[in-house]
């Protein structure tokens, strides 16, 4: 598909731009790749792509295990990052520059294609799932993370769905990521080209002083968050209703005795057809 084509082109030039600054939450990403890779049962020998790798956290796991790593991301600041994570774990991962809904791969090329929180920024699911399971082969694995809507991150990301400007009339309109966190749209995306679907649960925990040392670091480095916050230097009371209701929502997640936060995920893993 052309850029001419790409409805969503300018769309996906703002998230390329929005993420930059990511890698600073590589920390509570890390434990979470593992269980990720677990979960997919990677194996020593397979050929393995990570779609959305961000610094690289989940490829440099698979290729710790032997796995034969590959990453894809929009962003080049977060890929320089993966790139070094490499080096210094001394593994070999293919890590490329791409868009999660024009995998740059033949189809059938992987024996497994993982994402931990990176596909679900497609504007296009069905382009995205058809992509995943295009370079996947028969009888391969596709694995995945993503946010459930019912618990804190999936519900900050609602929140700021409320604040966000309406695109213009006629404006193509991408989906929700939390969509994906709903068990039955999982299996209604990925359909009758997968079997064995299953489920697990879990949480990352982000360390914390308080719930308003995460705030600051959502707006630090959360993309949509900091462009959120920038458009509405405008409106004053907007902004400070918007960090309110924020931190009320990372109440819910903090865990006051313990000085984390837990941001609680979904994995789903299934076998293409």
């Amino acid at each position: 598909m052309s850029n001419e084509q790409d409805p969503f082109v300018q769309f996906k030039a703002m998230q390329r731009e929005a993420w930059d600054g990511f890698g600073a939450n590589e920390g509570f990403t890390t434990l979470p790749a593992a269980a990720l890779v677990n979960f997919a049962s990677v194996a020593p020998g397979e050929r393995v792509l990570d779609v959305g790798c961000g610094t690289g956290v989940v490829a440099v796991t698979a290729a710790r295990r032997g796995a034969q790593a590959f990453g894809l991301d929009l962003t080049p600041r977060l890929l320089e990052r993966a790139k070094e994570n490499a080096r210094v774990a001394r593994v070999e991962v293919d890590f490329r520059e791409g868009d999660a809904e024009k995998l740059p791969f033949e189809d059938g090329s992987f024996d497994v294609v993982l994402s931990q929180l990176g596909h679900i920024f497609a504007p296009r699911p069905d382009v995205a799932t058809a992509e995943l399971l295009r370079v996947l082969k028969p009888r391969g694995r596709v694995a995945f993370t993503v946010w459930p809507p019912e618990h804190e991150t999936g519900r900050l990301f609602m929140l700021l769905g409320k604040y966000m400007p309406q695109p213009p009339a006629g404006a193509p309109v991408p989906a929700p990521p939390v969509a994906w966190g709903i068990p039955d749209t999982i299996r209604t995306r990925l359909g009758e080209s997968v079997a064995d679907l299953r489920f697990k649960r879990g949480f990352m925990i982000a360390p914390a002083l308080s719930p308003e040392h995460v705030a600051a670091q959502l707006e630090a480095t959360f993309g949509p968050l900091q462009k959120l916050v920038a458009g509405l230097a405008a409106h004053p009371e907007k902004l400070a209703t918007l960090r309110s209701e924020m931190l009320s929502l990372i109440k819910d997640g903090f865990v006051a005795d313990a000085n984390e936060m837990r941001q609680h995920f979904l994995m789903a893993c299934a076998v293409k057809r």
